[in-house]
């Protein structure tokens, strides 16, 4: 849940990149959520929330893209039926571009800032 709250912080955000572990645990809750809802309402509520959440999963997905080193132009490829999907899979199971790319630094590789404590 973690992952799938810090993807919607990003709600409309396209720029830099998104590690496997966030695309994939935001996509899952996603999916989990989008079948309760639609088994509670007879698909009213899930359409809605499909609505809502089309920007969310397009700006993750394009940061996913960016991760693996391509332009999130590359979810057009998404249109050709069957075997666009499959490339897309593909491209979205792939580990990290290593180190910093055109799109920003690794997320893998974040330093994290922890604040000393004194007594």
């Amino acid at each position: 849940m973690e992952w799938y709250l810090k993807a919607l912080k990003s709600y409309a955000v396209f720029e830099g990149r998104s590690r496997r572990r966030e695309y994939w645990m935001f996509t899952l809750v996603n999916m989990i959520i989008s079948v309760v809802l639609a088994a509670l309402s007879f698909g009213t509520l899930e359409s809605l929330y499909a609505l809502v959440m089309f920007i969310p999963s397009l700006a993750v997905s394009v940061r996913r893209l960016h991760d693996t080193g391509r332009s999130g132009w590359w979810l057009l490829v998404g249109l050709i039926p069957f075997l666009g999907a499959l490339v897309l899979i593909y491209f979205f199971i792939q580990d990290s571009y290593p180190g910093e790319n055109q799109y920003g630094p690794n997320p893998k590789f974040e330093i994290v800032e922890y604040e000393v404590l004194e007594d």
